[in-house]
């Protein structure tokens, strides 16, 4: 979330900043004012509760004396419990004022950055560059789609999977689970040999750990919950994303420079209910409930967290280049940003049989926004400061596994089979070049 004091003048704010930044989203700007009056709204409740201490004060003076007198004090004992009673009502009323503010201060996005480009149609996203094979012609092929050819390589069994599971169920079988787990140990292999470290989080979350990494809207479109019993603090969440569970790893952290940057190879299965997403990508395995993904993750100083987001989109091109899969880096327009991001830019990979590119990552720059949620600070603390110092968060996919294996398979089949990229054969028994 935004820093409160973003909002108000009298503490060095820009409310006038934040709502240019809601304008290219084609969010509320009307939010902004709305918080901001129920900061004040707060600030007054709170200093009226301080003017009844006062008066709870001083009758307390009085009874002090009455009692060194040995005088009846009862009265003025009465008139102290009526008006603590008085400034409870009016703490709990500014509780509630405070809680109401934190929850729409939440619901306003991250500063939009200058180089988004600011439109509402995710048809006019910016393709900033595209690549492909010397060898390779990036155009619409009478092939077989992804999932036929996995069909046809008995590497999937989706009539079961639905029997047991409904919707977009399916098991990988023979090669096709060989193909996934090679993309897996590929990817994490690839993101330690760039000097990120494997971490291979839970695969469920606390719900209030959940709330400060995922949108409001993700827990009806998105999550699974998982109820353990009537007490709700014990509901849990399975991940979306490795990146939910790793940011909420350094949860009230107050992390050494040197220790900057954090480099996280994140890999986990992902569970998404797709509410939002019914019908669209039906068939094969490219959009379902289960699937596996590696994860980069990032936790920097602020003045690094650029530098760091043009390596990590560069890092995942270079993964896509060495499979040899012709793609594009497209710029996402601001009105399609999620709340936490600052920017974000897709790579989407050619898919020969449906003519078209599709997305395989996402690579975001959320800032402070997540960080200051999460409490995760850096650097020593000065009695100077007038700001907390907040790391930067970044994430990217590097390879959302059963995604990048249709793509694969595309681009990669024959008449009778498939080529197995060269780069993944060592990872699947017997080093096969063909399947």
């Amino acid at each position: 979330m935004l820093d409160i004091a973003d909002l108000i003048p009298e503490r060095g704010g820009d409310p006038k900043k934040v709502k240019e930044s809601q304008r290219r989203r084609f969010a509320s700007e009307e939010l902004v004012d709305e918080v901001v009056a129920l900061y004040e709204d707060a600030r007054r409740t709170r200093y009226e509760a301080t003017q009844v201490g006062s008066k709870i004060n001083a009758v307390q003076k009085e009874i002090g004396m009455k009692k060194r007198n040995k005088e009846d004090a009862s009265d003025l004992l009465a008139e102290k419990a009526k008006l603590e009673e008085e400034k409870k009502a009016i703490e709990d009323r500014a509780v509630q004022c405070e809680q109401l503010r934190d929850r729409r201060l939440k619901t306003i996005g991250n500063y939009v950055d200058d180089s988004v480009p600011v439109d509402k149609n995710e048809d006019n996203n910016t393709v900033l560059r595209t690549w492909a094979p010397p060898d390779v012609k990036v155009e619409k092929r009478d092939c077989l789609s992804h999932h036929e050819v996995l069909y046809r390589l008995d590497g999937y069994d989706p009539e079961r999977g639905v029997k047991i599971v409904g919707h977009r169920g399916y098991c990988l079988t023979g090669y096709g689970l060989f193909l996934n787990l090679a993309l897996v140990n590929y990817g994490l292999e690839f993101l330690f040999n760039k000097g990120y470290k494997p971490n291979q989080p839970p695969h469920f979350m606390l719900r209030n750990y959940m709330a400060k990494t995922a949108q409001l809207e993700q827990f009806d479109e998105e999550l699974y919950k998982v109820t353990e019993s009537e007490d709700p603090s014990t509901d849990k969440y399975l991940i979306a994303t490795s990146e939910q569970p790793l940011s909420a790893l350094h949860d009230g952290e107050w992390i050494l420079e040197k220790e900057l940057p954090i480099k996280y190879a994140g890999y986990s299965t992902c569970y998404r209910k797709e509410a939002g997403a019914h019908g669209k990508d039906a068939w094969g395995i490219f959009r379902v409930h289960q699937f596996e993904k590696i994860e980069q993750f990032l936790i920097t100083k602020p003045e690094e967290s650029w530098k760091a987001f043009d390596e990590m989109i560069d890092t995942s091109e270079e993964f896509y280049k060495s499979l040899k899969i012709p793609y594009q880096v497209i710029a996402i327009v601001s009105g399609a940003l999620n709340n936490a991001a600052s920017k974000k830019l897709d790579l989407e990979a050619w898919f020969p049989f449906q003519g078209e590119y599709k997305e395989l990552v996402s690579c975001s720059n959320c800032t402070d926004y997540q960080t200051r949620e999460l409490d995760i600070r850096f650097g020593s603390k000065k009695l100077t400061d007038v700001k907390k110092n907040y790391c930067h968060a970044l994430n990217a996919t590097l390879c959302a596994t059963e995604r990048a294996l249709c793509c694969i398979l595309e681009n990669y089949q024959q008449e009778d089979g498939i080529v197995v990229p060269e780069v993944l054969r060592k990872y699947i028994p017997g080093n096969p070049e063909f399947l």
